[in-house]
């Protein structure tokens, strides 16, 4: 511990030096006020011993300055005075003294304070060194969030970019996606693919969970699901003479089914909604694997949900899955829809379900379904009351307009 002994007696300040010296401090001295100060701003003194009637700047001015001067540690300040008026004590101490010595002064009554003043001034380092600890821990936490979430951000791009266009055009019908994850990433995932010139495919995917590992999932079934690359794609086949075919949608389930258990083995499986259309005569064959109720929305304004169930993809081991079919007329509309809509709660807690989803599509029917899938947004955001929805959110509509 470093001492400053602050007195305008030389004798004083000597006898109190020999004592400091003795028992371990390191002392220096000052003859004034003014001096003492100068000494503060040059070294740091844990423990300063003033006297307070000194000519010049007095020992309690001195106690105020040393206060006023940056620091980062604690100093310990001990007002030497022969005033006992309690009045006198109070300024002392609202103006920063810790504690007080009567003169003269008792060599063991000093010796205490001054090991009082030792443990707080100890203790108060303690605080500080523990306190860099924790600035350097949160800043090396600092580094690395900003990191993870710099790679979240390009994670959510490379995401988006599974969608690459929010609105495809078939010729005899047209696609339009929605897709807004609850996080930085999602595990969510619509899409579409040509199976052949009369044939395409529309599906819906919620991955169970959210954030990385969901979303690294629906990277695999985007690849899974491609018609960019067909030989990938576990939906397709290609015959003898090298055109393409399919399998059936109970089938496609099937196959994913057996993939996430024999070969994916994570402790994740996904909801699915996926169909095949034809183009020409608008015949639908489609299968639900614990996914929401796909909605068949007539031209003339009448809504149908589709589908009985099933078990979600990665559950049961040989799991089969049924399919339903239904036929599209011109200017009809099929929606697959990911339960982060279905499962939407209100303020207090009451989900939006299948009939309030269609609720909300008939009130927007008369739009066209780029602007429908933005006013269900709208009007999904006005019933959860916000727009940081606790599930990713998703949606295809495809619109059937028929042989021209």
């Amino acid at each position: 511990m470093r001492v400053l002994i602050v007195d305008d007696s030389k004798a004083q300040r000597r006898i109190l030096a020999v004592r400091l010296a003795s028992w371990g401090y390191r002392v220096s001295e000052a003859e004034s006020g003014e001096a003492a100060l100068a000494l503060c701003e040059e070294q740091g003194f844990d423990i300063v011993l003033s006297d307070w009637m000194m000519p010049g700047m007095t020992g309690l001015d001195l106690c105020k300055a040393f206060r006023a001067l940056p620091r980062e540690g604690y100093g310990y300040f001990i007002l030497l005075t022969s005033k006992s008026e309690k009045a006198e004590i109070a300024s002392g101490l609202e103006n920063g003294a810790d504690d007080f010595l009567a003169k003269p002064v008792n060599s063991d009554e000093l010796r205490a304070r001054l090991r009082v003043g030792e443990r707080i001034v100890g203790m108060q380092q303690e605080l500080v060194i523990k306190n860099h600890l924790v600035g350097n821990t949160l800043e090396q936490l600092q580094r690395l969030y900003d990191s993870l979430d710099r790679d979240l951000i390009e994670a959510k791009k490379l995401q988006q970019s599974l969608i690459r266009d929010r609105h495809r055009d078939f010729g005899m019908g047209q696609a339009s996606m929605m897709m807004q994850p609850s996080g930085h990433v999602g595990g969510d995932l619509v899409g579409s693919f040509v199976i052949d010139e009369r044939r395409i495919a529309v599906f819906s995917v919620d991955v169970s969970g959210h954030g990385v590992a969901s979303a690294m999932m629906t990277a695999r079934l985007a690849g899974l699901l491609s018609g960019g690359s067909p030989e990938h794609n576990i939906a397709l086949t290609v015959t003898a003479d090298g055109n393409r075919g399919s399998v059936t949608p109970e089938e496609v389930a099937f196959r994913l089914n057996r993939l996430m258990i024999e070969d994916v083995q994570v402790d994740q499986y996904f909801t699915l909604a996926y169909a095949e259309i034809d183009l020409i005569t608008g015949q639908v064959q489609l299968v639900q694997a614990g996914h929401p109720h796909p909605v068949l929305m007539r031209k003339d304004g009448a809504m149908q949900a589709l589908g009985s169930g099933g078990l979600p993809i990665g559950l049961i081991p040989g799991a089969t899955y049924d399919s339903v079919s239904c036929v599209l007329e011109p200017g009809d509309r099929l929606f697959l829809v990911s339960d982060g809509v279905t499962e939407c709660p209100d303020p207090l807690g009451n989900e939006l379900g299948t009939e309030g989803l269609i609720t909300l599509l008939s009130q927007s029917r008369h739009l066209p379904s780029p602007s429908l899938l933005e006013a269900l947004m709208w009007d999904l955001a006005n019933f959860f009351v916000g727009n940081d929805f606790p599930d990713d959110v998703s949606g295809l509509m495809f619109d059937y307009l028929g042989p021209t």
